[in-house]
């Protein structure tokens, strides 16, 4: 399976600089700010992009765990509240994630799609990574 990339380019110090961050792919190009992402100024943040990656990832697993036990679904549509909040020990962390889901699925019941849906959450491959991967740096100071 390919690996994916992303960067991220930050000039200036961090509340008065910008960024500007892109996927390999061209699917996304934006720009972000300290404003963006602690305040409510236009462009995007590292939260709205983990909130998307985490949504559309929980609703390809819930709609293949459906497909695969027999119950293709229509549509299934995610929405992921990411809550970033200052922590006195920690500074900025994200502190909740939570995912509201709706699966329009023929001959299902609610209470067999919530037993999918269970599954889907601790199966998405976001959510595994959300719960802690193995993160690696490599880093050159430029003059």
């Amino acid at each position: 399976m390919p690996t994916r990339k992303a960067n991220a380019k930050w000039e200036g110090d961090l509340q008065s600089g910008n960024g500007h961050m892109a996927v390999e792919s061209g699917a996304f190009s934006g720009a972000f700010s300290f404003h963006s992402r602690f305040e409510d100024g236009e462009a995007t943040n590292p939260e709205e992009l983990i909130g998307a990656a985490h949504a559309g990832c929980f609703s390809m697993a819930l709609s293949n765990l459906l497909a695969e036990a027999g119950h293709t679904p229509d549509r299934v549509e995610t929405t992921a509240d990411v809550t970033l909040e200052m922590l006195e020990d920690g500074g900025p962390t994200i502190t909740k994630i939570h995912l509201t889901t709706e699966g329009s699925v023929p001959g299902l019941d609610e209470a067999a799609f919530q037993d999918f849906v269970d599954k889907a959450k601790v199966g998405c491959p976001v959510s595994k990574a959300l719960a802690g991967p193995d993160i690696t740096v490599d880093a050159t100071l430029t003059s």
